[in-house]
């Protein structure tokens, strides 16, 4: 699938609607074709009403930036989110064609990400509507309900085979195909939502690999330690590229991958191998909804070393003291991994292995 090509609602139309009507007359119990302009904040009623252990099919593509700028932009994969009746939860795919299973009864509804942030789960808004007005570009949705009995990914094979001209049903049967869900225990941020980018190594179960491009996850794990003056965060890492060519501190293009911990007064610090700061380098996150909570802190930096395994602590307790500054939390809870790739679009590869917290009396294993 060519991601530079223009496609309007109407080329979605001519590339599926006919399939859809003879084709997968067997298999689709209801279809829509939709445009979700950028400047429309969510929700948008897709005409499409799902019972419970219902299968939905999603082909989407488009891009969204702010107007006057067509960098960065913001693809399906993160801009398209989905609620299931009025209430959600809401979720996301992580990629620009999703499957999902309905959890609940309800009328589906399809809502633009950026520049939104989520309230909650419900999928309220905690940024005011009109900043929607700022942003240019849109999203176009094919929406396909399977019928009770097709096998999503049979019924996606079966259409891709009979024409497929956007290539939109290959990219979700190759999806479905290779899907691989987060390690055991871990979770994405759920207002950041869902994505194919942390997977569990099969054959060394204790390293996580991260794979990111043009995307972005924050994967968490409860890890409930006291912060003293001997705490410490090791892990080991590996480096294989970086997703940023410049340094990241500025909001075009803060793109890494990191390792961070969260702590009880809500401020988290995060650990980041940088393309261009000196190592000791600390700066609050430049993105403006989470300036006042992250603090980032340069553990190592350029290219020499990338593709090898590094061990590494940090005296936490020490790092939050410098970097940070003011009243000590009481206790860390929970441990970060984090991948950006959004603005620069650059991939970036890297594997995590060997977390723990310590305290010298204390032993947390957290991979």
């Amino acid at each position: 699938m060519d991601e530079t090509r223009e496609i309007s609602l109407d080329d979605l139309k001519n590339a599926y609607a006919g399939l859809f009507e003879t084709a997968g007359r067997k298999l689709i119990a209801d279809y829509r074709f939709l445009h979700l302009t950028a400047n429309l904040p969510p929700w948008t009623d897709s005409g499409i009403a799902l019972e419970s252990a219902d299968h939905l099919t999603t082909l989407a593509h488009g891009k969204v930036h702010l107007a006057g700028a067509s960098e960065p932009c913001f693809p399906p994969s993160f801009q398209l989110w989905f609620r299931v009746g009025e209430t959600g939860p809401i979720f996301r795919a992580g990629r620009d064609t999703n499957t999902f299973r309905a959890e609940n009864s309800g009328k589906l509804y399809l809502g633009n990400h950026f520049p939104g942030e989520w309230a909650d789960q419900t999928g309220r808004l905690a940024t005011p509507v009109e900043l929607y007005q700022a942003a240019a570009g849109g999203i176009v949705v094919a929406a396909l309900r399977w019928r009770r009995g097709a096998e999503p990914l049979d019924a996606v094979r079966t259409l891709a085979a009979k024409g497929d001209p956007l290539g939109l049903l290959a990219a979700e049967s190759n999806r479905l195909a290779s899907f691989v869900p987060p390690p055991s225990g871990w979770d994405y941020l759920w207002f950041l939502g869902a994505a194919d980018i942390f997977h569990r190594r099969c054959k060394s179960p204790g390293q996580i690999e991260c794979r990111t491009r043009g995307d972005v996850g924050i994967l968490h794990k409860d890890a409930d330690f006291e912060l003293t003056a001997a705490t410490r965060l090791g892990w080991s890492w590996k480096i294989d590229a970086l997703p940023s060519v410049v340094a990241e501190n500025d909001a075009a293009v803060h793109d890494y991958m990191s390792i961070a911990v969260e702590f009880d007064n809500g401020q988290d610090l995060t650990y980041y191998w940088s393309a261009a700061l000196e190592p000791g380098t600390s700066f609050r996150c430049p993105l403006p909804s989470w300036t006042a909570r992250e603090t980032h802190l340069v553990v190592r930096s350029g290219a020499n070393g990338l593709g090898r395994w590094f061990g590494e602590e940090r005296n936490v307790h020490n790092d939050y003291r410098a970097a940070i500054g003011g009243p000590l939390p009481a206790r860390i809870v929970r441990v970060w991994l984090i991948a950006v790739s959004l603005f620069q679009r650059r991939e970036g590869r890297c594997e995590f292995a060997d977390i723990t917290l310590d305290d010298g009396a204390h032993s947390l294993k957290v991979t």
